[in-house]
């Protein structure tokens, strides 16, 4: 008989998490304007809000932590950390920054100006925020298929050609400062990019004379879909994949809390020197000296740590399998999600399941709050608040996908957790059709609004 699959980790530490009552959650995302963001985690029982700096680092980490080097220059933490990421991405310049919208913020103003574009594959919000804000404007090229939640085609996070290779053809060179490409992308719902897809993209790249960025916070888990589903890659390492995909990219940002398990990191990687001179001035100038970059020693050691153990296809193996655990249980109760599932989250099709709601009521938002008052299952949309309003215009963009996430944390729930989710996903799916109104905006920022946005019932 078969040995049935286990976690490829034991539990040492644990923390207690509070069961709210229905009245209390009521209450609560009231007084929180009905925006998920402004509850407080203990308010929350469980939180599939982002998979972002909430993993649980491992007892070599911890370790780690306590040999950090809090020197502000030159510190031995630093050197670990960046031979660490040349080992694994093959970059030969770094920049230690505080997490990954910051590592953007420095990488961007290095190379954005106003009436720029950035073609690449849904841009996820803090990247086209960065790039609006600098009056520039990103230019999605993602297959169809993404768009398609019951399309089961393996890699929806690749970029159309085609698309791609009509924006380098439309905008002359000096006006398209990269190709930003995001490995796993999260906004088409945490999809996988191909070899392949990467392979020809530089090509495309190398023949406009453009830059390729990776943003990168979740390489590994893209590292683990090529290895499963792209031929000729079953049987090679996944970190031999990691270096692959990465000599695809002239420069990357990493948002160091997802795929590096930590609580607080990013960096950016690069080839060029000459780039490297020109964010170095950024870094210093936002982050911190370019040895430490926002970051502390011990910070810098645990990631380094952590890089190692999330490019290993046993950790990602279980990260993943629990992903689609919670995946296969919505499907049994045919709620319609993302297919095929993603590497960190399942995204659940919000206008298939509440097809009668009008977009301008926010309908993923709406049923996120929902989901929250069933369980206090804390998830996050994906969908209009999100996409913002147009710059221009300053009409709402009505995105192609209107999806709320649930982003599982790295090694802190079990399934008994994904079970809770799902059947709190069900009942509230049971009762749909008396889900009749959703809602307005009472106030928002004129960027990036979802954060702090306020609204009440329509």
């Amino acid at each position: 008989m078969e040995l049935p699959f286990a976690e490829s980790y034991k539990i040492k530490v644990i923390e207690p998490i509070h069961r709210s009552s229905r009245n209390e959650r009521e209450q609560w995302i009231k007084k929180a304007h009905y925006n998920l963001f402004n509850l407080s985690s203990n308010q929350v029982y469980i939180d599939l809000l982002t998979d972002s700096g909430t993993g649980a680092m491992s007892d070599c980490q911890w370790s780690a932590m306590m040999l950090g080097d809090e020197s502000y220059a030159g510190s031995s933490s630093y050197h670990i950390l960046k031979e660490t990421v040349k080992r694994i991405t093959g970059f030969e310049h770094f920049l230690p920054t505080h997490q990954g919208r910051a590592a953007e913020n420095v990488l961007f103003s290095a190379l954005v100006k106003e009436g720029d574009v950035v073609p690449g594959n849904s841009h996820f919000d803090t990247t086209k925020g960065h790039i609006e804000y600098r009056k520039a404007t990103a230019i999605d090229c993602t297959i169809d298929e993404a768009f398609d939640t019951t399309s089961t085609h393996p890699f929806k996070g690749n970029i159309d050609l085609e698309k791609l290779e009509k924006v380098l053809k439309e905008y002359p060179a000096e006006r398209i400062p990269f190709i930003v490409v995001t490995v796993t992308c999260n906004t088409s719902g945490g999809q996988p990019v191909s070899m392949r897809n990467l392979r020809e993209v530089s090509n495309l790249a190398k023949k406009y004379g453009i830059m390729v960025v990776y943003d990168s916070a979740r390489f590994a888990e893209n590292a683990y879909f090529i290895k499963r589903n792209e031929d000729g890659y079953k049987e090679m390492p996944v970190k031999q994949i990691v270096r692959e995909m990465f000599s695809h990219a002239d420069a990357m940002t990493m948002s160091s809390k997802k795929d590096g398990i930590v609580n607080m990191g990013g960096f950016i990687a690069m080839q060029d020197e000459e780039l490297f001179n020109s964010a170095s001035v950024y870094n210093i100038l936002f982050e911190g000296f370019v040895t430490y970059g926002g970051m502390s020693g011990r910070d810098m050691n645990a990631l380094a740590q952590g890089l190692e153990e999330g490019t290993e296809f046993d950790y990602l193996d279980t990260r993943i399998r629990q992903v689609a655990y919670l995946g296969e249980k919505l499907k049994s109760f045919n709620i319609p999600v993302q297919e095929p599932f993603g590497g960190h989250a399942i995204f659940v099709d919000a206008l298939r399941f509440l097809p009668g709601l009008p977009r301008e009521q926010f309908t993923a938002q709406t049923l996120a709050v929902e989901l929250y008052l069933e369980a206090g299952v804390r998830g996050v949309e994906i969908g209009t608040l999100m996409a913002d309003r147009d710059p221009v215009t300053r009409e709402n963009r009505y995105p192609n996908l209107e999806l709320v996430r649930l982003a599982i944390p790295r090694r802190v729930y079990t399934n008994n957790h994904m079970d809770v989710v799902a059947v709190a996903l069900k009942n509230v799916y049971d009762r749909r059709d008396e889900i009749k109104k959703g809602f307005e905006i009472v106030s928002e920022a004129p960027i990036m609004r979802h954060f702090t946005v306020q609204l009440k019932r329509v």
